[in-house]
């Protein structure tokens, strides 16, 4: 306590002098409406950086939250889109009919989030681990999508975690097509470029052009119609010269997957049993 009454006396002249420097400018802003006004301005300006600064940081900590949510959008968007090219096929559709086609209930497949915890681009057989397992819905032979496009097929899981299948691997085999055609191939990919796969089978009599878009047929229990797959970047004869191989620029970059999204279908489990029964015949 003396010590503190000790540094008060010694700097007594000090503290009367900013009392007095305090009530100077209160009374200046306050009585004195020109100095009042340029003192708030300048406060606001203040204020303003600093919030701008803060609101920035905030935005940046919510980035991830963000992104799942235009995840989400994009899915919903592709799968309308599918919705109004299978109804333009079935019948003419006038401005009304299309917007009513835009609402209708997204009932043919659940959606499951996770992240990608280990991914391999560069062996003959690529997989990917997600921090999803069973215990959240997800079980084999499911359908593995991010924003852009396919990731691959659920090949096993755990309570906690599922090992994907990815499109980079010499068993992934995923039925796809060009916009624009009923006519179909499959994918498959030659161990080398990440970035490119084949479709193979697709026959010589199909119609295409260089940056056509290749999206899932929906010809299986995995993917349903349309869902992006890449651009056919080139094209050449298959080894027999009955059907075309296209090398397809593939949409999604799997040297940046995070946060992707597992697809359920309803009925998918009905239509394994009824195709493996058919099989076995």
């Amino acid at each position: 306590m003396r010590n503190l009454i000790n540094f008060l006396l010694k700097y007594n002249y000090w503290f009367l002098f900013i009392l007095l420097e305090v009530a100077s400018f209160v009374l200046l802003f306050r009585f004195n409406r020109y100095q009042q006004s340029a003192f708030f301005t300048s406060a606001n300006t203040v204020v303003g950086a600093v919030y701008d600064v803060s609101g920035g940081i905030s935005s940046y900590f919510h980035l991830k939250s963000v992104n799942e949510d235009l995840l989400d959008r994009n899915m919903l968007l592709e799968q309308q889109i599918s919705n109004l090219e299978k109804a333009l096929k079935e019948r003419q559709v006038d401005s009304i009919t299309i917007n009513s086609v835009r609402q209708m209930p997204q009932s043919d497949y659940q959606l499951f989030k996770a992240h990608v915890i280990k991914n391999s681009l560069t062996l003959p057989d690529n997989y990917i681990t997600l921090d999803k397992g069973s215990s959240s819905g997800i079980r084999s032979e499911m359908g593995v999508i991010d924003g852009n496009g396919i990731v691959g097929i659920v090949y096993e899981t755990s309570p906690s975690y599922s090992v994907v299948i990815s499109v980079l691997n010499s068993k992934s085999n995923i039925s796809c097509k060009i916009i624009g055609s009923d006519y179909f191939g499959y994918l498959k990919w030659e161990h080398g470029d990440s970035r490119y796969a084949y479709l193979k089978d697709l026959p010589r009599h199909a119609e295409f052009n260089l940056g056509d878009t290749v999206v899932t047929s929906g010809f299986s229990t995995v993917f349903p119609e349309g869902i992006m797959v890449g651009t056919v970047d080139d094209m050449s004869d298959s080894n027999d010269g009955l059907s075309y191989l296209l090398k397809i620029k593939l949409a999604t970059d799997f040297g940046k997957l995070g946060d992707v999204r597992v697809i359920a279908r309803n009925g998918q489990e009905e239509q394994k049993k009824l195709e493996n029964k058919v099989t076995k015949e």
